[in-house]
C-alpha cells in the first residue's frame, strides 16, 4: 500500500510536538501541504521547516493559534478559511488539566467545553463547504479510550470527549452523501509530553514515583509499552487516504490492546 496525498491541503492542530508532530510528519512523508496550528510561533518555525518535502510543489505553513481562548480563536480560524481551503482536517487540541469530577466547577466544564467542542465544531464547520462542493473530503478527531471507559482523574476530557464523539457520528451520518469521511480516533497511552504531565500530576496526588506509574500504566497494555507519535501518523494517513474511502463514522482504538481489557 502506497499512501499519496500530494496535492492535498492538511490542517493539524497542536502538532509542534507529540501526537500532533507524528501526524504532520507522516502527513509530509505522504506528498500532502501540511499547515500545522500551535501557540508558539517559534516552534512552529522550527517544526514547519523541518517537515519532510518530497515533491518540488509540496509547500508547509504554520498558523499560531490559542485553542483556549475561543472567541479569539474564532475570529483566527474564520480569516484563515477566507482565504484557504482544505481537504484533510485533523482536530487534535491540547487536553484539560486533570482533576477529580468533585474538584471541579461549572466554569472548569465550560473552558474544556470551548477547548475540546467548540474548536472542534467551529473548525470543522468552516472546512466542510468546500469539501461538500468536490466531493471528497476527511475529518479525523484525535480523541481518547476514556470515550469507552472514563479514566481517573480526568473528568473534564472524559466529559467532553464523549459530546465530541456523538456529535461526530451524528455529523458523518450528514456528509456521507459528499464522500466526506469523519472519524475518531481513541487514544490510548503514548510517549507524549502530556503523558509525562499526567504521570507527573498522579505522582504528586498519590506519593508514588513516576517511573513507578508509568511501569504500571505499560503493563496494562498488551504490548507492554507506550505508543509511539509516528504510529499515530501511520493511522491518520491511512484515514486521509483514498484507502479508507468507505470508513466514516468509527470509533478507531489506538493503543496497543489496551481497548480490549477493559
Amino acid at each position: 500500500m502506497n499512501i499519496q496525498l500530494f496535492s492535498k491541503n492538511a490542517l493539524v492542530g497542536g502538532a509542534t510536538q507529540g501526537i500532533g508532530a507524528g501526524i504532520a510528519i507522516e502527513l509530509a512523508k505522504c506528498g500532502a501541504n501540511v499547515t500545522v496550528m500551535s501557540r508558539s510561533e517559534a516552534k512552529l518555525q522550527n517544526f514547519t521547516d523541518s517537515l519532510p518535502i518530497v515533491h518540488p510543489d509540496q509547500k508547509h505553513e504554520y498558523l499560531v493559534a490559542d485553542f483556549s481562548d475561543f472567541e479569539s480563536y474564532k475570529t483566527l480560524i474564520t480569516e484563515y478559511f477566507n482565504s484557504h481551503t482544505i481537504d484533510i482536517l485533523v482536530n487534535n487540541t491540547n487536553g484539560p488539566e486533570p482533576g477529580l469530577a468533585m474538584e471541579k466547577n461549572v466554569d472548569d466544564y465550560q473552558k474544556a467545553f470551548d477547548l475540546l467542542f467548540k474548536t472542534v465544531c467551529e473548525t470543522t464547520l468552516r472546512a466542510l463547504p468546500h469539501m461538500i462542493k468536490q466531493n471528497n473530503g476527511r475529518i479525523i478527531n484525535v480523541s481518547s479510550l476514556s470515550v469507552k471507559e472514563p479514566i481517573n482523574n480526568l473528568a473534564l476530557s472524559n466529559s467532553v470527549r464523549s459530546a465530541v464523539m456523538a456529535w461526530a457520528k451524528t455529523l458523518s451520518n450528514e456528509v456521507a452523501q459528499y464522500n466526506v469521511t469523519v472519524n475518531n480516533v481513541l487514544t490510548g497511552y503514548f510517549d507524549t509530553e502530556r503523558i509525562k504531565n499526567l504521570i507527573s500530576h498522579e505522582a504528586q496526588q498519590t506519593h508514588r514515583s513516576a517511573d513507578e506509574i508509568k511501569k504500571a500504566r505499560e503493563n496494562k497494555i498488551p504490548m507492554k509499552r507506550l505508543g509511539r507519535p509516528e504510529e499515530y501518523g501511520h493511522l491518520v494517513a491511512f484515514l486521509a487516504s483514498d484507502y479508507s474511502s468507505y470508513l466514516t463514522g468509527a470509533n478507531i482504538p489506538l493503543d496497543g490492546g489496551l481497548n480490549n481489557t477493559y
